[in-house]
């Protein structure tokens, strides 16, 4: 078959659509319902993120730039007279059961982990939170490296605490926020570092959170997108954080930090790091301390509408994630390259890497043309048909009314 034939072929995807809030919140209800045999009491939603730049600098007490996205977790709660715990999902067949008390770090495997390791994670904190029954529907993708994990345990987290009475308060944002990387940290076991938790509670409609994660000082950076589009291609290439890559970053990233008398890397100058002795140390340091300046400067260049500096940053880094700490792979290298060939003004990859997701920022007239030439690019590679969404900058976690 001739190359022009096999493109023509191609099944372009649509845009992964977010759904309607209200519609989906409906729905979920109906689903609970028919799984419990009652209404829940409470909706609540959160969403997934994708994150501008600053990547593997959160642990590091560096910077990061993430957005909500409009594509959120749904979960629907009933308290129960007794001490059991029932998590089912939409995107599961299998139902988890246990009780209270079994409840902790390494009780529950798998993706139930995020749900009911929210209910130790908020007792944990002094919530009285009871027995329940717990139905969750998301329309983040799954191990796209758009934090569908946050999107979950925040998700979770916001029906349980309307479940007991408690509102959103701006304090107890922060404590779920917490709650949350408890649950993931010491329950699933993942070693996280908190960007993703932080954004899906206090992300801001229409802008960027930026979190400095020495200070604990977040800042909303409204974003002026100008006629372009955020697009995120999901490359399908399964991305988990707890097989072992990302804690061996961390690792490295710490090993540096005590070579050099340092709390964190945050406090790490260029020049200190070039003159460490493991070349894979110093490389995964390397990228920690340009990374952070990267998303300084990033902040500058899109409050001053600059986007050739845009596309200088994710340009660098990608390559400073692809070869210093190494955490690319071949479709999201193919899936950024291809789209500022077709048009995008910047692209990287984004989140914890080993797969999972790119980030462009692409002119609205040419959305469907770099969609078209990845999904062609994919198909000439041999690569699975990646998914697209568009990345609409969305608040963070609440409860659904209604």
């Amino acid at each position: 078959m001739s190359e022009a034939a096999r493109l023509n072929r191609v099944d372009f995807v649509a845009l992964l659509d977010p759904g309607d809030p209200a519609a989906l919140s409906a729905t979920t209800r109906a689903a609970f319902a028919d799984r419990y045999g009652e209404p829940p009491a409470t909706v609540a939603r959160a969403p997934g993120r994708v994150n501008l730049i600053g990547e593997h600098t959160d642990y590091n007490g560096g910077l990061v730039l993430p957005v909500a996205l409009a594509h959120a977790t749904y979960a629907a709660a009933r308290a129960r007279v007794d001490e059991l715990v029932r998590v089912a999902s939409r995107q599961q067949d299998e139902v988890w059961e246990g009780t209270l008390a079994e409840l902790g770090p390494g009780s529950v495997d798998g993706w139930a982990g995020y749900a009911a390791g929210m209910v130790w994670a908020l007792r944990e904190a002094g919530f009285d939170v009871p027995g329940v029954d717990l139905f969750i529907d998301s329309r983040v993708p799954l191990g796209a490296g758009l934090s569908s994990s946050a999107a979950l345990e925040c998700s979770v987290g916001g029906a349980l605490l309307d479940l007991v009475g408690v509102e959103l308060t701006d304090e107890v944002r922060d404590r779920l926020v917490d709650a949350s990387i408890r649950a993931e940290t010491e329950v699933v076991g993942a070693p996280t570092g908190g960007m993703d938790q932080t954004v899906a509670v206090h992300a801001t409609e229409g802008a960027a959170l930026l979190i400095d994660f020495d200070s604990g000082e977040r800042t909303v950076v409204p974003l002026d997108l100008a006629d372009h589009t955020l697009l995120v291609t999901d490359t399908r290439v399964s991305h988990s954080l707890t097989d072992g890559g990302y804690g061996s970053r961390r690792a490295d990233c710490e090993s540096a930090a005590r070579a050099l008398g340092l709390p964190t890397l945050r406090a790490a100058t260029l020049d200190v790091v070039e003159a460490l002795p493991d070349d894979r140390v110093r490389r995964r340091a390397r990228h920690v301390v340009t990374e952070i300046q990267r998303v300084t400067d990033t902040v500058a260049a899109l409050g001053q509408g600059r986007w050739d500096e845009v596309g200088r940053l994710f340009d660098a880094s990608h390559r400073s994630m692809r070869d210093d700490f190494e955490i690319s792979c071949p479709e999201l290298d193919c899936a950024v390259a291809i789209a500022v060939q077709a048009g995008a003004v910047a692209a990287r990859m984004t989140g914890g890497g080993f797969g999972g997701s790119s980030v462009a920022v692409v002119p609205d007239e040419r959305v469907e043309a770099v969609t078209r030439a990845v999904d062609a690019a994919f198909v000439l590679e041999g690569f699975r048909s990646p998914v697209h969404l568009r990345a609409v900058p969305s608040s963070g976690a609440r409860v659904e009314r209604g």
